[in-house]
């Protein structure tokens, strides 16, 4: 795309989204039954009015009524009535059918293990999950309540229900970018969404008309890895980082024609990841793998803040990912190049090493490992409780952010994979009812919550890793992106639940690769230590102050010493 096409001269009236053009989908066609326009489900999901039925007694056209129906088609409380006795029925036979712990899917689980790996595979599905619980959220309830004034939260439960979790497929693709898009973020109040990548461009798309509404040169010099609108700008200004270290803010009000970007922090290595404080447009925090976090104040003309450099052993560890807790914004995590989640105070920072650091988590069986894991992503939930935890070539794992320093996790998640790329993790639904993760096999997986188990996954790329993935901020919408070129937009329109087919198969595949990649690095490890015995004839050498440096040491000290000439470079 030319710089003349990325012009916001010939761009559509922003003022009037009637006048907007429609364009049609170029990209692959989806496999969608029933085909419902976004832009006809936002209003339904915030009006304050709804119709149980339409003159033919067919359930109405809004999201809510197609919700009704989707309940009725393939949700385990059965069809609509609107009877009490009814209601009680139901509520009967759901209680005297508890759903199996760790059925994937009835033709699944009905396949008798024929080897040893595939008992221990079963064994390793349905080991730390329990039941799926009853559903919080019941339409014909829910909609007799509303009908009363009895349920002011309709939209926001509605969309944290399983069944609305249960139906989402793709919608559409937004297509634009020249290289792989490594992050898409909704705007605030939900309007837009702005997406980067490998090509350097930022893009902000009306995703619901699928049209690009701007799109501009970053100022990066390397891969995008972030951007995100900052809260309560007006949807105006956005930051960005990159692999080239830079933190820039871009103002999209700035000129008609072309948008500039000011650098406002500069890393000594790639800045995955940086948060915004909730409810502020200007302030945020960054982090890079030089492990330093600064805090940046763009309201005046001071220079970023250097809060920490985070330290492991007197060794710097570089870092993927950082959040702000919302519950108390003076605490942050951050999480990197070695298997600990720190949660430091902002206000208990000093010059000592460890100043600041409440505490850290860690699964305790990833304690003593050999090949130490990282960690590529990590999130607090809506209320700053819970804490997720993506590891490489590891699990997802949940801590209770109140618990002491060292606790073990609260919840594990299993079936995914996450090695190629650096993966996205979050949470889903208004309370955090729910669990949601990218992966290399291609799918997106959701996990209820509580019960540890996968409720659908969804394949958002055919032979690729997944890349991100960002949910509405008030609507039953997902945005995900993946090493192909496109961004796809998933809603709850399908007319029947998801069946799971195939998932006990992904999951083993995943499992297998995750296994043989963890043998090859113990194997690459017992082979140096072959070398290094071979050619030191001894355990180790002594150092001029008497300690003894074994392999590990060493290559701790060679990739610290190997940082800091990038950093004196």
């Amino acid at each position: 795309m030319s710089d003349q096409e990325s012009s916001t001269k010939d761009l559509p009236n922003l003022e009037n989204n009637e006048n907007l053009p429609r364009s049609s989908d170029d990209g692959p066609e989806t496999e969608t039954s029933v085909a419902v326009a976004p832009s006809e489900a936002a209003p339904e999901l915030t009006g304050d009015s709804v119709e149980t039925q339409d003159s033919d007694g067919s359930c109405p056209a809004s999201l809510e009524g197609q919700a009704m129906c989707l309940e009725g088609s393939g949700d385990s409380t059965g069809s609509l009535a609107y009877s009490a006795s009814e209601e009680d029925s139901q509520d009967s036979e759901e209680e005297a059918e508890q759903p199996q712990v760790g059925a994937l899917n009835p033709e699944d689980s009905n396949d008798e293990p024929d080897s040893e790996n595939d008992k221990a595979l079963e064994e390793w599905i349905v080991s730390e999950t329990s039941a799926l619980p009853q559903p919080r959220w019941r339409v014909v309830p829910a909609l007799w309540q509303r009908q009363l004034g009895l349920a002011p939260r309709f939209a926001q439960q509605a969309c944290g229900s399983r069944v609305f979790v249960q139906h989402f497929e793709l919608q559409h693709h937004l297509e634009g970018h020249e290289g792989c898009v490594n992050t898409v973020h909704f705007s605030h109040h939900g309007r837009w969404l702005a997406s980067g990548g490998d090509d350097l461009n930022v893009m902000v798309w009306d995703w619901m008309h699928k049209t690009p509404v701007s799109m501009f040169r970053s100022g990066h010099r390397n891969n995008i890895f972030q951007a995100k609108f900052l809260p309560n700008s007006n949807d105006s200004t956005l930051a960005i980082c990159g692999r080239d270290g830079q933190v820039r803010v871009a103002n999209l009000m700035a000129t008609p024609v072309t948008k500039n970007s000011k650098r406002v922090v500069k890393h000594r290595g790639p800045s995955h990841r940086f948060a915004l404080e909730p409810d502020s447009p200007f302030r945020l925090l960054t982090s890079g793998e030089d492990g330093v976090v600064y805090s940046v104040d763009l309201r005046g003309q001071s220079p970023p803040s250097k809060l920490v450099t985070v330290k492991e052993s007197g060794k710097i560890v570089g870092l993927y990912a950082i959040c702000l807790n919302p519950a108390n914004l003076y605490q942050f995590a951050v999480s990197g190049r070695d298997q600990f989640v720190r949660i430091y105070d902002q206000r208990k920072i000093t010059e000592c090493e460890r100043s600041g650091l409440l505490k850290k988590f860690c699964p305790h069986h990833l304690l003593p490992s050999e090949c130490k894991p990282s960690i590529t992503c990590v999130e607090y939930n809506h209320n700053g409780t819970e804490l997720l935890a993506s590891y490489n070539d590891e699990d997802i794992y949940l801590f209770n952010s109140s618990d002491g320093d060292g606790a073990q996790y609260a919840k594990r998640y299993k079936g995914h994979r996450n090695h190629s790329t650096v993966k996205g993790v979050n949470f889903y639904g208004p309370g955090s009812e729910f669990v949601m993760s990218s992966s290399d096999c291609g799918h997106v997986f959701f996990w209820e919550k509580t019960s540890c188990q996968i409720v659908h996954f969804l394949e958002a790329d055919k032979g690729s890793s997944v890349n991100c993935l960002d949910p509405h901020p008030y609507l039953p919408v997902l945005a995900t992106s993946s090493l192909d070129r496109e961004i796809k937009i998933w809603a709850p329109t399908a007319t029947t639940p998801a069946e799971l087919c195939g998932l006990k198969n992904v999951m083993k595949v995943n499992k297998q690769k995750r296994d043989e990649d963890v043998a090859h690095h113990l194997n690459l490890f017992e082979s140096h230590m072959l070398w290094f015995l071979m050619n030191r004839g001894t355990w180790g050498t002594h150092h001029q102050d008497g300690r003894i440096r074994f392999l590990g040491e060493a290559m701790s000290e060679s990739s610290s010493t190997s940082l800091s000439s990038e950093e004196e470079n």
